[in-house]
């Protein structure tokens, strides 16, 4: 096999940016952290979005209050929200595991990521296992 031309490293895209399978560099913001319990196996889960996407309470809350607005019932917003085709797979979101771990200090809800490593599609979302990472930034202590 041929070898491919591969792109600048020092290069991230974007969450919505991302291949279906491949090495990537990429960033954004993590919305979300995922505790196992102790009796599970040891994977600590966060799921990263792009810069510029509001955080999920955000939508959630125009959502509802276009539904009220609208005198509509709150499910109605739901439905009239576009539909993903079958096989389709989500380009909003990545999903990143670390495997082993409990906790990573400094990831947490709100913090900037870059992160390196393996694309792949698992149960519907893209995900990447135990990448490279580094903390750009992190939410400001109250």
């Amino acid at each position: 096999m041929a070898d491919t031309p591969r792109e600048d490293p020092a290069t991230s895209v974007s969450v919505r940016g991302l291949p279906d399978r491949g090495r990537v560099l990429c960033h954004g913001f993590i919305e979300a952290v995922t505790f196992a319990p102790a009796s599970q196996v040891a994977a600590f889960t966060a799921i990263v979005v792009d810069h510029g996407q509001p955080p999920a309470t955000a939508r959630w809350a125009r959502a509802v209050t276009a539904a009220a607005d609208a005198s509509q019932p709150a499910d109605a917003s739901a439905a009239a929200a576009p539909r993903r085709r079958r096989g389709t797979v989500p380009k909003d979101r990545l999903r990143v595991v670390w495997l082993g771990r409990r906790r990573i200090p400094g990831v947490d809800a709100g913090s900037e990521l870059r992160l390196e490593g393996m694309v792949t599609v698992r149960d519907g979302l893209p995900t990447m296992f135990n990448p490279r990472y580094e903390i750009l930034s992190g939410q400001e202590e109250q």
